[in-house]
């Protein structure tokens, strides 16, 4: 008998503090599905009002040039392909509500694997067509004044270059870090019960 007292004694006085409680894991799951959710309407709807603006601006103004309209073309495009792609990824998160802790990390290394290959395959076409759609688009409005031809190109190139390779980098960093210490919180969380 000895040996289950000191089995209780030793069960009783393991410190749970730091394991969140079963609200707390459904709150966990609920935050992260309601602000990934908003995300993605938020991206959907910003992408779809922008090509739609680009579409209209195209059909109202009388441009003389092609690449006006294939550069707006471009950008449409672009913006309808990147609500595409969160389209169809907003099944997966309504359907979070109904998942347990293994299923729930099972979910996160899912959404990371995702998130590396639309950083490495999608995201690089759709910031292609957007990238060639922004440099065409202007040239009508600026080709006759040299100077503001080259600053607008200038200031076009600083930028799209900013984005490449600053903040895509930066922001796939941070999402895939978010991921991983949500991760990492359940995996730690599912450990201490086996």
């Amino acid at each position: 008998m000895d040996r289950l007292d000191d089995l209780k004694a030793i069960w009783h006085t393991a410190n749970t503090d730091s394991l969140p409680t079963s609200d707390e894991m459904v709150m966990l799951i609920s935050k992260f599905r309601n602000e990934k959710l908003r995300n993605k309407w938020l991206v959907i709807v910003a992408s779809c009002l922008l090509s739609f603006l680009i579409i209209s601006i195209l059909f109202i103004v009388d441009f003389k040039m092609v690449i006006t309209y294939i550069g707006g073309g471009l950008i449409a495009i672009s913006g309808l392909l990147l609500a595409a792609t969160n389209i169809r990824s907003l099944k997966r998160f309504y359907q979070l509500d109904y998942y347990s802790n293994q299923e729930f990390l099972l979910f996160i290394e899912q959404t990371l694997q995702n998130q590396i290959k639309y950083y490495k395959k999608t995201m690089v076409v759709i910031m292609a067509f957007c990238t060639v759609g922004v440099m065409l688009y202007p040239y009508e409005a600026v080709r006759q004044y040299p100077v503001l031809l080259i600053c607008t190109y200038a200031a076009l190139s600083i930028y799209l270059s900013f984005m490449w390779f600053f903040v895509r980098p930066r922001k796939f960093k941070k999402g895939v870090a978010k991921l991983n210490a949500t991760r990492l919180r359940l995996e730690n969380i599912l450990n201490q019960f086996k």
